[in-house]
């Protein structure tokens, strides 16, 4: 039995796996918790409107059950992200989420003790609910006590992004509870006026924070206007804000560019022949693997991340662009596609390994069991753009992958040109013979196929050793 770091939080059971499953024990402190959530129906009807993750209860076993009350087995998530991982809209999608399962909690006589974003995953293609145990009983004239980490988790960012910047969710990575009221209301300055409920749930909010924060003993509250009722009320006050919060023309970049990504595969920058012709390539290539799990390391808005979808089970789409990953996640929301999860990522600096001592929350490597990566148009910006030895590159691909399918762009290419356009041409081990050299020393070349309209090569390799 391996129990999973980030348990520790939780004094209501832990998480922890055995023969490659997933499990989740139940203490007996939260017995009642757990047998009014089981026998009210909250969690037959979460679980059938798929906002709960579903689990089946286990026997229990004498070997790791002392003190447990419970051990339930939870549907297995392909791929655990994390809130800094994910586009404003997936963000958004979660508060919603969270907020829609509050007000059903309280309908049956429950409620969310905690609104931590790291307790949402997408399941096939929706975020859901993976804590079990996030719920207790309601107790008439008590505040919502997971209200102030459900504004620090999702509201403060959401406002953050929409009224400033969206890349400031990223700040989410440094602050792993949730972003300070404070350091929001900051940022915020004037603008929170401009917008009520911004206003009230962070700047105020964060005002009265601090002003009773040194106070001794617990503070009081009129007791008189806090019931079922009230806390509707502000699930509803909260659902209307966070769900009026828009995104208004951020423009991001892609490993260091100066561009938005989203259009890449326009006619501007390839001939439709060249689109059309990559596409059947890669189309070849994945049925040739039949992989399980696939990246798509840059993958833009997702276009050979939707061919891989059709053919694998769990496809991520990764692109360092908040514009694209947008684009992609909408087309996955409106397509309901249910087995494709674009994430942001910058290659160049993939999610490290983060919270208490260094393992709360996993490195992306940590997370890496994938059968094939994509890896397309995106050499020339690893090396080129932010001087990644190719020899790295190879290394770097052999660690998280069995297979891999890597267009190599030479540097008489036009998107190559672009990059050197305005810096000196200091790359002179970048072609591709170097390419294959360096390749060669991780993976066994498979196939190898001239992309129509371009001078381009796609490779398939196999790690060396498999």
């Amino acid at each position: 039995m391996t129990i999973e770091t980030s348990s520790f939080r939780d004094n209501s059971g832990f998480v922890f796996y055995e023969n490659g499953e997933i499990f989740r024990a139940v203490s007996y402190t939260y017995k009642e918790n757990y047998e009014h959530l089981i026998n009210s129906g909250l969690y037959d009807h979460l679980v059938k409107e798929s906002l709960l993750i579903p689990h089946i209860e286990e026997k229990q076993n004498n070997k790791y059950t002392v003190g447990i009350f419970k051990i339930i087995k939870p549907q297995k998530i392909d791929f655990i992200s994390y809130p800094y991982e994910w586009c404003f809209s997936q963000l958004k999608d979660s508060a919603l989420t969270t907020l829609i399962i509050q007000k059903t909690a309280l309908k049956y006589g429950m409620t969310l003790k905690d609104c931590s974003a790291y307790n949402i995953q997408f399941f096939h293609g929706k975020p859901v609910l993976i804590d079990t145990l996030s719920f207790e009983i309601f107790k008439e004239n008590e505040p919502w006590i997971a209200y102030n980490q459900f504004c620090k988790n999702f509201l403060a960012p959401l406002a953050l992004a929409a009224l400033c910047d969206v890349r400031l969710i990223q700040m989410l990575k440094d602050y792993i509870d949730g972003i300070p009221l404070d350091a929001a209301k900051s940022i915020l300055r004037k603008k929170a006026f401009l917008y009520p409920g911004i206003f009230i749930h962070i700047y105020l909010h964060s005002y009265f924070q601090n002003k009773y924060s040194d106070k001794e003993g617990k503070v009081s509250v009129n007791k008189k206007w806090v019931n079922k009722n009230s806390h509707l009320r502000l699930v509803e006050n909260l659902q209307r804000i966070t769900g009026n919060l828009r995104l208004k023309g951020n423009k991001t970049n892609r490993l260091g560019g100066k561009a938005d990504w989203s259009s890449y595969y326009s006619a501007e920058h390839h001939t439709q022949k060249y689109l059309d012709e990559k596409k059947e390539i890669v189309k070849n290539l994945l049925n040739r693997v039949n992989p399980n799990t696939v990246w798509d390391i840059g993958a833009n808005e997702g276009e050979f991340s939707k061919i891989a979808s059709a053919q694998s089970n769990a496809v991520i789409a990764f692109d360092s662009d908040h514009n694209c990953i947008e684009n992609c996640y909408n087309y996955v929301r409106k397509n309901k596609v249910q087995n494709l999860v674009p994430l942001i990522m910058d290659f160049t600096n993939p999610s490290p390994s983060i919270g208490w001592a260094n393992s709360e929350r996993k490195s992306l490597l940590e997370r890496a069991e994938v059968d094939l990566v994509l890896v397309l148009a995106i050499i020339h910006h690893l090396c080129i753009s932010n001087n990644v030895p190719l020899g790295l590159a190879a290394e770097f691909f052999s660690k998280i992958s069995k297979w891999l399918i890597i267009e190599f762009v030479p540097k008489d290419d036009p998107m190559v040109k672009k990059l050197l356009l305005h810096r000196e041409d200091i790359f002179d081990n970048y072609s591709i013979e170097s390419f294959e050299k360096e390749f060669g020393k991780f993976f066994v070349f498979v196939e190898r196929k001239g992309v129509p309209d371009s001078k381009r090569v796609i490779y398939l390799m196999k790690r060396e050793g498999l």
